[in-house]
């Protein structure tokens, strides 16, 4: 545990930029002092995408600006409105009209309630003043980086392209309810909220990418991307965004959370990636 930490690391473009911004806000691995989870923390490390923000550490090298969170999610989840708060979760009545999403109901909303189906995290209620510290203190910190990324690219390039950059436990789909699914889960899913987000050409270039190194990728299944991708996603603006899942098992131990013996491998390919997409901007530019 830790006491009141930097909310986030943001590595600038190094060399020419291009109009690349990358964020990982799940792999926080900074627990602060006032968590106060009641599980064990071990168990509550299931929810951090850990090291995906190691997996593309690379892409300030081919220009783009790379943007991590320093704290875990199951703390306070930056891929969720500001007003997607689980009244359940709070000891009082929240000073404002909440929004809570189906996300909320299944115990994942901005402040997680559960750790899965049948762990809470909490054995009370919060106040308001600890969900608020969290809001002022780690949530808008990163959402302002953020935006200041892509303002700035906006301003320099004439548009962006946003890549939100997750991983997803092998039991995806029991986790989100999903039951007879016909298909496994796949090694790498895009989701561009069902093609609204991001121009077509730059999602299959990343798919096709994907499936020559051998991976298997699906579109919108099971995720389609939340908040961010939604409040940076707008193509007939030159916005584009894009969600990025990466199943843990293929670059990591799910119980023990250190990388694997496929690590490097992955890491490597995801470099190769960052360079062919670097190559199709650049010509986007041109």
């Amino acid at each position: 545990m830790v006491a009141q930490l930097q909310p986030f690391s943001l590595f600038e473009p190094i060399g020419s930029g291009i109009p690349l911004v990358c964020d990982s806000p799940h792999s926080g691995t900074n627990y602060p002092n006032d968590f106060c989870h009641a599980v064990p923390l071990a168990q509550l490390r299931a929810g951090e995408d850990t090291h995906v923000d190691l997996l593309w550490n690379e892409a300030p090298t081919i220009g783009a600006t790379l943007l991590a969170a320093n704290f875990p999610r199951t703390y306070i989840d930056l891929n969720r409105t500001v007003n997607d708060i689980d009244p359940l979760l709070l000891d009082s009545i929240w000073p404002e009209a909440l929004s809570p999403s189906e996300k909320s109901r299944l115990g994942y909303g901005l402040i997680w309630r559960q750790l899965n189906a049948t762990t809470s995290i909490y054995n009370r209620p919060l106040s308001i003043a600890e969900v608020q510290n969290r809001i002022n203190q780690y949530y808008l910190p990163y959402h302002a980086a953020l935006t200041n990324a892509v303002e700035k690219s906006i301003k320099k390039f004439g548009g962006v392209w946003h890549l939100n950059l997750h991983s997803m436990p092998n039991n995806a789909y029991e986790r989100l309810q999903i039951k007879n699914n016909p298909h496994p889960l796949a090694d790498f899913v895009l989701g561009d909220r069902d093609s609204t987000t991001c121009e077509p050409a730059f999602v299959d270039l990343i798919e096709k990418q994907l499936k020559s190194m051998g991976y298997t990728v699906a579109r919108n299944d099971p995720y389609k991307g939340m908040q961010l991708i939604a409040q940076i996603g707008q193509p007939q603006k030159n916005q584009h965004s894009l969600q990025v899942e990466i199943r843990r098992p293929i670059y990591m131990d799910e119980i023990t959370r250190e990388p694997n013996h496929n690590f490097q491998i992955v890491q490597n390919d995801i470099t190769k990636l960052l360079k062919i997409i670097a190559d199709y901007l650049r010509e986007r530019q041109s």
